[in-house]
């Protein structure tokens, strides 16, 4: 399935979280993986930590900023 907006890329690894998942003996829903899942909280944290590094006046978006 991909993306709403053809332009919005993916940001996660599919095969990454489901191992992830599987290595803390849990089972992975089919809808977690579709891109407007996982991939838009993704996308949210990574928006909000840009605004922070602009509110702090910075360029560069750092782990804190998360």
């Amino acid at each position: 399935m991909a993306p709403k907006d053809s332009q919005e890329k993916i940001l996660i690894v599919k095969s990454a979280v489901k191992e992830l998942i599987k290595s803390q003996e849990c089972k992975t829903s089919s809808d977690l993986l579709k891109p407007d899942a996982l991939n838009a909280e993704v996308k949210e944290i990574v928006i909000k930590a840009c605004k922070r590094a602009k509110a702090n006046k910075r360029t560069t978006v750092y782990p804190r900023d998360l």
